[in-house]
C-alpha cells in the first residue's frame, strides 16, 4: 500500500507525451526537443548522449563507451546494445609485463580500448531510430561550437590537472585551458575542434549516401576506418605521455583494432523478483550483480523490516558484499555460469551466510561446484600495492565518486586528485519505447587530447587484471569488465522502468536501493531518488589502483542516527557523508495511463523534463 508522501526536492513528473531524465539539464532538454519534433525515444537518447559529451566532458567523451538497454514497442522486447570496445590486439599480459607493470595504468594511452560509444549510438539510431545523422548531432555540434556553461565540477577537475596539462599533456592544455587558465565556473567553454570533427563526419556521410541508413553506415566508416581512426592510430603509435605508472608510454590501438570492431545487439540477463523482471547487460559488465543481489534478497522480508531500518540496511549491504565477491571471481568477457549464480539452490546457501553482524571477508561462492578464483588483490585498506603517482601529476584514473562534491565540501581524494563521475540518460516516448543508457569514458582528465580531433581516448582497460586465467584477465579482443550498468524493469511482464546512475562500482548498489524503495517502500520515482542513500566499499575497486575497504559503509547523514549507531554496533565501519552526497539516479516509467520521470538533485545538474 502506498505510504504517506515523503519530502522531495522536486515533483515526480507525470504526463502522457514523453519523458527524458539525465545527469545534465542540457541533455534532458535536447532529448525532449527531439520528442517534440516527432522523434522517438531512440532518436532522443542519441541526441542527448552526444550533448552529454560536450556538457559533461569531465564525465564522458567521444572516445568513451556506452551500454544501452531499450524496449522497442515494435519488437515487444528488451534488447542490449553493447557499445563497449575491446582491448587492442597488442594488449597482452606479456606486453605489460615487459613494461614492468602489474596493473594497467589508470590514465594515458596504454589503458585505451576501442572507442565504442559512437558505434553503439549509431547502431541504436540505425535499427530503432528515425532521424538522420545530421539532425541528432546538430545540438552537440552547436554546444561544442558555441560553448556550454562551466559547471563547478568541470572547473574543479581542470584545476586539479592544470599542472599536468601545462607541463606534460600540452594538447589537453590547448583544449581545456583557454588562455592558459582554468575556465571559471559559470563561464562559457567551447570545443571548436570537436565541433569540426563531427561536422566532417556528417559531411562525409552525406556525400557517401542519400539515404538515412547509408549515411549512418558511412559515419561509422569515417569513425572506425576513416579519418578518425587514422588520427587515433597515428597518435597512439607516434606519441608517449606520462600516466599513473609514473612513466611515459605510447598506445597500443591500431587502425586494424578499430576497423575490426563493431557494436552489437544482445539479449539481456534477467531475474524475476516480486512480480518484476529486471534486465541487465551480460557479465562482461557488472550488471548481473544487481540480479544476484535480488536473488539473495528474495528470501528476506524487506517489507517487514521497513525501508532504511537498521535491519534493512544491514541485510542489503551484506547481500551486496556476497554478490560483488562473485563479480570478482566470476565476471568477465568469458564463459560465466550465470544460470547457477542466479539459481535458488545456490542463493539459498549464500543467503545463509548473511548473519547478524558485518562480514569483513570477501566470500565468493562455488556455483555448480566450480572453485572460485580471485585476483591477487592489493592489501586491504591501502590504496594499492602497485606503483603509482598522484592524480595531480598524471591525471585521474577513476571517474567515479563516493563523496560527490557539494558547496563547502572537499572534492579531492587523499592523493590530491579531483574525483569525477559518469553520465546517464533515460527516455520514454508516447509510443511506449524506452531507453536506459550509461555513457562514460574518455573524460578529459584521463588521457591527452588528440589535437586534430578535439577529444582524448578512454581508459577502460584499467578494469582488466594483469593476471592469467581470470574471467577479467587482459586478453586481446576482450571487453573489459565495465562498471557501466543501465537498468530496465518490467512489471507483470509489461515495460515499466528505465533507470540508472553514474558511480562506478556503486552503480549496482544505488540502483538496487532505488528499485527496492519502489517495490518495498511504495515510493514514487522522485521519493526513491531523494531518499537517503548508502553503499559499501567492501570489495575491490574496478579502477586503478584497485584498492578495497573491507567493512566500510558510506551513508548520507540524513539517515536516522539511531540506524547508524545500530549498524556500528553490528560491526559495520560506517562513514557518514554529506546529506546530499551519494547517488546520481534518474528514471522514467510507464505507469498505467501515464509516463513518469524523476531526476537527481545532488550536484545541482541532473534534470527531468516531460509532459
Amino acid at each position: 500500500m502506498k505510504g504517506p508522501h515523503l519530502f522531495t526536492t522536486r515533483p515526480e513528473l507525470t504526463g502522457d507525451f514523453g519523458m527524458v531524465a539525465s545527469t545534465h539539464w542540457l541533455a534532458s532538454a535536447t532529448g525532449m526537443g527531439v520528442l517534440e519534433r516527432g522523434g522517438n525515444a531512440f532518436d532522443a537518447a542519441v541526441a542527448a548522449g552526444f550533448v552529454l559529451q560536450v556538457a559533461e566532458p569531465h564525465l564522458n567523451g567521444p572516445a568513451g563507451e556506452v551500454p544501452i538497454l531499450l524496449w522497442s514497442e515494435a519488437d515487444q522486447r528488451v534488447s542490449v546494445v553493447c557499445g563497449q570496445g575491446v582491448a587492442p590486439a597488442a594488449a597482452s599480459l606479456e606486453r605489460f609485463s615487459e613494461l614492468g607493470l602489474d596493473v594497467v595504468p589508470g590514465t594515458g594511452l596504454l589503458a585505451a580500448t576501442v572507442p565504442g560509444a559512437f558505434g553503439g549510438w549509431m547502431l541504436m539510431l540505425e535499427r530503432w531510430g528515425t532521424w538522420k545523422l545530421a539532425d541528432v548531432l546538430a545540438p552537440a555540434i552547436h554546444y561544442a561550437e558555441h560553448g556550454v556553461p562551466v559547471l563547478e565540477r568541470i572547473a574543479a577537475t581542470i584545476g586539479t590537472v592544470k599542472e599536468l596539462f601545462t607541463d606534460e599533456w600540452t594538447t589537453s592544455a590547448a583544449t581545456w585551458l583557454p588562455g592558459g587558465e582554468v575556465p571559471a565556473e559559470g563561464s562559457k567553454l567551447a570545443n571548436p575542434v570537436l565541433a569540426a570533427t563531427y561536422r566532417r563526419v556528417v559531411a562525409e556521410a552525406e556525400a557517401a549516401s542519400g539515404t538515412r541508413e547509408g549515411q549512418l553506415q558511412a559515419a561509422r566508416r569515417a569513425w572506425y576506418e576513416g579519418f578518425v581512426a587514422e588520427a587515433i592510430a597515428e597518435f597512439s603509435a607516434t606519441t608517449s605521455w606520462l600516466d599513473t605508472s609514473g612513466e611515459r608510454h605510447g598506445g597500443l590501438l591500431t587502425g586494424d583494432d578499430l576497423a575490426s570492431w563493431s557494436a552489437s545487439v544482445e539479449e539481456p540477463v534477467t531475474f524475476d523478483y516480486h512480480g518484476h523482471t529486471v534486465c541487465k547487460t551480460g557479465p562482461w559488465g557488472q550488471g548481473p550483480v544487481f540480479l544476484q543481489q535480488l536473488a539473495l534478497l528474495s528470501g528476506c522480508d524487506l517489507t517487514g523490516m521497513g525501508v532504511l531500518s537498521a535491519d534493512y540496511v544491514h541485510t542489503v549491504t551484506e547481500a551486496a558484499k556476497l554478490a560483488f565477491a562473485d563479480r570478482e571471481a566470476w565476471y568477465g568477457d568469458a564463459e560465466v555460469p550465470m544460470a547457477d549464480l542466479l539459481s535458488e539452490s545456490y542463493n539459498a546457501g549464500r543467503r545463509a551466510l548473511i548473519g547478524g553482524t558485518a562480514s569483513l571477508e570477501l566470500r565468493p561462492g562455488a556455483p555448480g561446484g566450480r572453485e572460485p578464483r580471485l585476483p591477487v588483490l592489493p592489501v586491504p585498506g591501502t590504496a594499492s600495492s602497485a606503483p603509482g603517482v598522484s592524480g595531480r601529476r598524471a591525471g585521474v584514473g577513476e571517474p567515479t565518486v563516493s563523496k560527490l562534491a557539494v558547496p563547502g565540501e572537499d572534492a579531492t581524494s587523499a592523493d590530491g586528485s579531483v574525483r569525477g563521475d559518469t553520465c546517464h540518460v533515460d527516455v520514454v516516448d508516447r509510443h511506449g519505447n524506452m531507453v536506459s543508457a550509461t555513457p562514460s569514458g574518455g573524460w578529459l582528465q584521463s588521457s591527452p587530447v588528440i589535437p586534430s580531433l578535439g577529444f582524448c581516448l578512454g581508459t577502460r582497460a584499467q578494469m582488466f587484471w594483469l593476471q592469467d586465467g581470470l574471467p577479467a584477465s587482459l586478453r586481446p579482443g576482450a571487453r573489459p569488465r565495465t562498471t557501466l550498468s543501465p537498468s530496465f524493469a518490467l512489471r507483470e511482464g509489461r515495460p515499466w522502468l528505465a533507470f540508472g546512475t553514474p558511480g562506478g562500482d556503486q552503480q549496482d548498489q544505488w540502483s538496487v536501493n532505488l528499485f527496492l524503495s519502489l517495490v518495498h517502500g511504495g515510493s514514487n520515482l522522485q521519493e526513491a531518488i531523494d531518499a537517503p542513500m548508502f553503499h559499501t566499499e567492501h570489495f575491490p575497486s574496478s579502477f586503478f589502483p584497485r584498492g578495497s575497504r573491507p567493512g566500510v559503509v558510506h551513508v548520507e547523514e540524513r539517515l536516522d542516527p539511531a540506524v547508524v549507531a545500530e549498524l556500528r554496533r553490528r560491526g559495520h565501519e560506517v562513514e557518514v557523508q554529506g546529506p546530499w552526497s551519494l547517488g546520481r539516479l534518474s528514471a522514467v516509467a510507464r505507469d498505467g495511463a501515464f509516463l513518469k520521470a524523476g531526476a537527481n538533485p545532488r550536484g545541482a545538474q541532473g534534470y527531468a523534463v516531460g509532459r
